[in-house]
């Protein structure tokens, strides 16, 4: 006989009544807790029941935060379902929803399911108030880190909300203490709550996990271009000895060790550095190029290595190219590696792995749904491919939403369409990047492949986890003999002992100095008293441009108690007074803006329309951001201050340049008494600049080959119409280039 948990703001005869989820809520109640419980043991219905027991107790909304779309969805859904109140009353926020519909909506809410960067934005903007928020729940807690929006809507909470409570769920904190602490701390946590497959009353709801590791050998050819790649990797190494920056141990170097070095030899730029410096890290980038090639071969295959170098010779051969790339396609054991992956016909052993286990699988039991995890979207497009010849197997590539050169993303709804075929079994087998690990509402399956190990523990847990929920499962994980993959196994295995062993450590620890929630509550005295800052820069206003908000500057700015006001603006992204604008570049921005030449048109906008322009420059690594000429660099911030009359501030980061920000705010408004006052407008552009624009959008096309386009053949129509023949005729356009013009007007749109 099942038992079912009673509460007047809970559907009766709804929602199992257990006791581990009872133990975790009774505590949770008891103090802002982190709750700690393997996937699909139903950590949302431990927020179900402390969200009850604090709206029944205390009125008020509550809140809860998850990090995507579709999981918001999923957990709205859930909540109407299951609890005892009018669904009007149980609303749904994301970027889907305007701002002022979330204002209107957010008055009468009682329960608010959202994405964390909405309600971040919304508290920015002031157009939402947590005071009288009673509760949140922070789904996927782990990622309450840095900069992430979760860090920063618990700050505000905890010091605005009459009487603020909070739990983070998550499967997998962290292995590390530091980790572990740098969530409770964020989010304003004292205790710990961890429940783990062993435990007695948890053991009655788990199902059988088979977890098999399948060592495989790298075959001899493979291994032959492994070398050679190794050799292009050598001489690097060399050429950084003789410019006197040398590596220890060159085999054994890690991703990290390269980017903690380039962000060293970044760092002596600041100084007077001499052409060694600049050398060195466009060496190091060609290291790391090459290192991830190795990689590839080593743990995914042919096919994705080829796509790779395909994607390297792109860049190389592209105007916009990196100095690395264009070495890497002169080298000799370079060129050499590339013949051999063009002529050799073999495939990763991994490959016919994954085959056999998944006919296996679906032979045996036909309705099985299996997934199959790769890092790389060249890879998942291999397997797709793959399985998609076999008999009865119909899978489904599954990635993220970016897309870059011949790689297009998914969009949500996509994805979503994607998982509902999933459990309906239109498809049977997901082959899936990181994208499915965590966030998305995928059904539990009978069987979860690694194409390759992780390091990550979270991320490793987050796949395991998708299966054996409902029934036995099934874990394999392909390991590639003597390379990085055994490294990654040894480090996941430690990693996941080591984070079981430091939660049940921590939560005796922290259990034994418990604090009571009443100690997490500033008395309401003390949050009536005005911060310092706020007092200082009470008044100060700044108005800022819509796609400044998600930056980390307005985040900051607010916290100084400076009055942020959002609009769309044409000119600047902030507007401190009638005479002052300011423009933000971090270093990459500023650098992408000066090659794609948008950069000289913004600081002309700002300049004309404003008397008193500023250029803000964000962050490090300016002169070396893509390798280029530091003449290049210093000639463009010399016609922008001599030029254009824009004056140039530089800031370490987002804290510093809402430092400045607030520090000429305050000098325009409050010493020199000047209003704010939006005014200016882009430029439009001559006729002759937007058929030179239309033209320049054709990938590999610049603004010289659009001139020469369109000097040749007289207009955009006759550019569109040439065939290849007649453009390769054409100044400064090679064959590859004429190709893809080609291929852009005449594809089939899909």
């Amino acid at each position: 006989m099942i038992n079912y948990i009673k509460h007047p703001l809970i559907q009766p005869d709804m929602v199992e009544q257990r006791l581990y989820q009872l133990d975790l809520a009774g505590r949770a109640l008891y103090s802002p807790t982190l709750i700690v419980l393997p996937t699909g043991l139903g950590k949302t219905i431990v927020s179900l029941l402390v969200i009850a027991a604090r709206m029944e107790k205390l009125g008020g909304k509550a809140l809860v935060l998850s990090p995507t779309k579709p999981l918001v969805e999923q957990h709205a859904a859930f909540f109407k379902k299951v609890m005892n109140m009018p669904e009007e009353h149980i609303i749904t926020f994301t970027g889907s929803v305007t701002p002022q519909k979330r204002a209107d909506l957010w008055k009468d809410a009682k329960l608010i399911v959202s994405t964390p960067q909405v309600i971040e934005n919304d508290i920015i903007t002031k157009r939402i108030s947590l005071g009288d928020v009673c509760h949140i729940t922070f789904d996927e807690a782990h990622r309450a880190v840095g900069n992430y929006a979760y860090t920063y809507i618990a700050e505000k909470y905890f010091e605005n909300a009459s009487n603020p409570h909070c739990i983070g769920i998550t499967a997998s904190p962290g292995s590390t203490d530091e980790k572990i602490s740098e969530v409770c701390e964020a989010l304003h946590i004292g205790s710990v709550a961890v429940k783990t497959e062993s435990d007695s009353d948890v053991k009655p709801y788990i199902h059988k996990k088979e977890i098999e590791w399948i060592k495989i050998d790298l075959p001899k050819d493979m291994s032959e271009i492994k070398g050679l790649l190794e050799k292009v990797m050598e001489e690097r190494f060399k050429k950084l000895t003789e410019l006197g920056f040398p590596v220890h141990n060159p085999k054994f170097v890690t991703k990290k060790d390269l980017l903690g070095m380039q962000k060293k030899l970044q760092g002596e730029l600041r100084g007077a550095p001499d052409s060694s410096v600049y050398a060195a890290i466009s060496i190091v980038a060609e290291i790391m190029k090459v290192g991830h090639a190795v990689e590839i071969i080593e743990t995914q295959g042919m096919e994705s290595l080829r796509k790779y170098m395909e994607r390297l010779e792109h860049e190389a051969y592209s105007k916009s190219g990196s100095k690395a790339a264009k070495r890497l396609a002169e080298d000799l054991y370079m060129r050499q590696a590339i013949h051999r992956i063009k002529d050799t016909d073999i495939e990763h052993p991994k490959l016919d792995q994954v085959r056999n286990i998944v006919s296996r699988q679906i032979a045996g039991r036909p309705e099985s749904r299996v997934i199959v995890f790769t890092n790389y979207r060249d890879t998942a497009d291999m397997v797709t491919a793959s399985l998609g010849s076999m008999e009865d197997i119909y899978p489904v590539r599954f990635v993220g939403q970016s897309s870059k050169y011949k790689d297009k993303g998914l969009t949500q709804k996509q994805q979503v369409h994607i998982i509902e075929d999933f459990k309906k079994g239109t498809y049977n087998v997901l082959v899936a990047t990181s994208v499915a690990e965590e966030g998305l509402d995928i059904p539990s399956t009978d069987l979860v492949v690694f194409y390759e190990p992780i390091p990550s523990e979270i991320r490793s847990i987050q796949r395991k986890g998708r299966t054996a929920r409902k029934h036995a499962g099934r874990v394999v994980v392909l390991v590639t003999k003597g390379t990085r993959d055994e490294g990654y196994y040894w480090s996941s295995l430690s990693k996941e002992r080591r984070m079981q062993s430091n939660m049940k450590e921590l939560q005796e620890n922290m259990s034994a100095n418990a604090t009571t929630l009443e100690q997490y509550v500033q008395p309401q005295v003390e949050k009536d008293q005005k911060k310092l800052s706020e007092f200082e820069n009470e008044g100060i206003r700044v108005v800022i441009d819509h796609r400044e908000v998600r930056s980390q500057v307005a985040r900051e700015l607010e916290k100084l108690g400076v009055d942020v006001d959002v609009k769309t603006l044409e000119v600047g992204d902030y507007v401190i007074s009638e005479r002052i604008a300011i423009e933000r570049k971090s270093t990459e921005d500023f650098v992408n803006s000066l090659l794609n030449n948008t950069l000289f048109e913004q600081i002309s906008n700002i300049s004309r329309s404003y008397q008193k322009p500023v250029l803000l420059i964000e962050g490090e690594g300016l002169f070396s951001a893509r390798q280029i000429n530091p003449r290049s660099i210093h000639g463009t911030l010399a016609s922008i201050g001599i030029d254009f009359g824009v004056s140039i501030f530089y800031t370490r980061d987002a804290e510093d340049s809402a430092m400045l920000i607030q520090t000429l705010a305050k000098r325009e408004q409050s010493e020199k008494q000047r209003e704010i006052k939006i005014h200016g407008k882009k430029a439009s552009k001559m006729l002759s600049e937007q058929q030179e624009y239309i033209v320049s959008a054709i990938n590999d096309i610049g603004p010289k080959a659009a001139k020469s386009l369109l000097k040749h053949f007289g207009s955009v129509e006759n550019v569109m119409n040439a065939q290849y023949e007649e453009l390769i005729k054409v100044q400064n356009i090679g064959p590859k280039t004429a190709a893809r013009i080609r291929e852009v007007v005449s594809a089939e749109y899909k």
